[in-house]
This record gives structure tokens, C-alpha cells and sequence, in this order.
């Protein structure tokens, strides 16, 4: 199938389709939608785009990240943007916003524009666009999917060290009950984070109470609605560990609301350190997830892979560590 396919098939002349799959703003709204539309349900894509993928001509790569108003994402495309800078490379970005039906045509947008490896910040995706990007020898780092294969390769999260040091700092401080607010539920990402929270617990000799495992959507809006959760709980916590540093900020949201002070009633530990971190009141003790690191790892990755189009893919590991402030304190008597 050819542009003069999905021509006939839109209605539309082929000079049309080109000035769509270019992003022309000469085309009128309503048409341009309709020919997205043939793209997509004929899963096309230009021969000409796909030919130069395979030779890695375009000196740019593609990043997929699935939110872009996490300051988690916005930092590392910082320091993502200024080692590609360093090497003359351009980057492509799409953010998901949580909406999984943006994968394909985020793919499809790249494949198009002749990336020459794709980054992929979102944990899960479907697999059909992974299939059509290896099928068409685009090189594909993801980030904790715990896969790889020719032409993907995978950057998993250590959460195991950092979530340790947590929870030997809260022992330490004597807590005993401790409970965790993690993300969506069935995500890769966070099947992992609450298994080394669950793993972390028993390492330093105290009960994972099921009753403390609350799911949150790595969003300020999700620690709030768990934090609330377990005030009304009989029997609660004296700390909390997050699955990320968003659903920290909703639970210190939540917990000045009602009038309990940080650490003296609950002590709260985020994950990921972004800059604001220590910028709220109380600063937030949390696990850095360096993205300078993280990012270093990506851009390495994809370039080991742009060797050959068969190339093997690799597991890569990023650690995590604890950075203690002030929102942990002893447990209330």
C-alpha cells in the first residue's frame, strides 16, 4: 500500500496525504482527520520514512513520556535534550497524558519524521506498536517493562536499595506501622515499587499489613483519596512511603488540611526527588531516582542499539538512594 492508497481510499488527492503526514496546516481540519483516520486503520506507513529508519539517517530519536505536567518528565527531558545536544542530535517528544490511544500515532508521527530510536518513558504500552516498530528495525528503549529482545532494549528501576534505606530509616525512627500508597494497579512500574515495599518490610523484621497497601494513580489527586482512606482507618500508620513524589505532595495536601502536622503525626517518604521536593513544607524525605543518571542510560542504550538492525537488546539498571529531610521524625508516641 502507497500514498496513492490511502488517496483513493480518503478521497483525497496524494498531494494531500503528503501535506498530512508533513503536519501542513494547509489542509482543512475536517480533512486532514479523515486521511489520519485511513492512516491508521490501514496501519500505513511511507516506504520512503521506513527505508531511513533502517539506516539511522535522521540524527534525531524520539521520547514517549505519559505525562507531561509530572515535573519527573519535564526534568528529565532536560537533561535528556542536553546530552543529544552535545552529540548534534534533535528529539521528537510526545506526551501520552494518560491516554494509551496516543501510542500509536505518537509512534506512527516518529516512524514518519525518521527517528532513529524511540525512548519510552511509559511503562506499559500494547504490544502491537512494539511489534511494528521492531518489524520496521527502530531501535526501542523502554523503562521498566523487564523486556528485551532484537532491537528493544529495557532500563529497569532498582527500587530494591533505595526502598531498603527507607525502610531501615523508619525502623530506626521507630515506626512500626507503616503503610504505602503506590500507582495504578497492573502497571509494571508499580507492581515492582510495592514489591520491594512489601520485601523492604519484612527485611527489617515488621508485618506488610494488607490493610496499608493502598493504590494510588501517581498523581497529586491519588494521595489525597488514599491519604483520606487511612485516616479513616481505626487503626492507621504513623508512615507512609509513596510510589512516587506527586502522590507524596497529596498526602502533605491532605494531612495540613486536617490538621496533622508532619513528621509529629505522620511521617511521609516520596520517590523520584524532583526539584520541588525540597522546596515544600516540610521538605520531603524521598528515593532519588537521578534522571541525569537515567537519562545517560537511555541515550546509551539507544546508541548500542543503532549498531545494527538486529542488534541484541540489554537489560540496564538505574539505582535509587534515600534523601532524608524533614518530613520523617519519630514515631508519635
Amino acid at each position: 500500500m502507497d500514498q496513492r492508497d490511502i488517496a483513493r481510499i480518503a478521497r483525497v488527492s496524494s498531494a494531500t496525504v503528503s501535506r498530512v503526514l508533513n503536519g501542513s496546516s494547509l489542509v482543512k481540519p475536517a480533512t486532514a482527520e479523515r486521511v489520519r483516520r485511513v492512516i491508521e486503520k490501514q496501519k500505513f506507513i511511507p516506504n520512503g520514512s521506513a527505508a531511513a529508519l533502517r539506516y539511522g539517517k535522521s540524527s534525531s530519536y524520539g521520547l514517549i513520556i505519559p505525562d507531561i505536567t509530572n515535573p519527573f518528565f519535564s526534568e528529565f527531558i532536560r537533561s535528556f535534550q542536553e546530552i543529544l545536544a552535545v552529540k548534534n542530535r534533535d528529539v521528537l517528544m510526545a506526551s501520552l497524558d494518560h491516554h494509551a490511544s496516543r501510542m500509536q500515532e505518537s509512534i506512527r508521527r516518529m516512524m514518519v519524521r525518521r527517528v532513529d530510536g524511540i525512548a519510552l518513558l511509559a511503562a506499559e504500552i500494547e504490544s502491537e506498536p512494539i511489534e511494528a516498530l521492531v518489524l520496521n528495525r527502530v531501535p526501542l528503549v523502554t523503562m521498566d517493562r523487564r523486556q528485551t529482545g532484537p532491537g528493544l532494549s529495557d532500563i529497569a528501576i532498582n527500587n530494591v536499595s533505595g526502598m531498603n534505606e527507607a525502610l531501615e530509616h523508619l525502623r530506626a525512627l521507630g515506626h512500626r506501622r507503616i503503610a504505602y500508597i503506590g500507582g495504578d494497579s497492573g502497571l509494571t512500574i508499580s507492581d515492582h515499587r510495592r514489591a520491594a515495599f512489601i520485601k523492604a518490610v519484612k527485611r527489617v523484621g515488621l508485618a506488610a499489613d494488607p490493610a496499608f497497601l493502598r493504590e494510588g494513580n501517581y498523581r497529586i489527586s491519588g494521595g489525597e483519596k488514599a491519604m483520606r482512606e487511612i485516616l479513616a482507618m481505626k487503626t492507621r500508620p504513623t508512615a507512609l512511603v509513596t510510589a512516587n513524589d506527586m502522590t507524596a505532595i497529596g498526602v502533605l495536601r491532605v494531612l495540613h488540611q486536617t490538621g496533622c502536622p508532619v513528621p509529629q503525626t505522620f511521617s511521609v517518604v516520596g520517590f523520584d526527588d524532583i526539584e520541588l521536593s525540597d522546596v515544600i513544607y516540610p521538605p520531603l524525605t524521598t528515593l532519588r531516582l537521578s534522571r541525569q543518571d537515567l537519562a545517560d542510560t537511555f541515550v546509551t542504550a539507544l546508541e548500542a542499539l543503532s549498531r545494527g538492525p538486529r542488534t541484541a537488546g540489554k537489560q540496564y539498571t538505574v539505582g535509587t538512594r534515600l534523601v532524608i529531610r524533614e518530613s520523617t521524625g519519630p514515631a508519635p508516641r
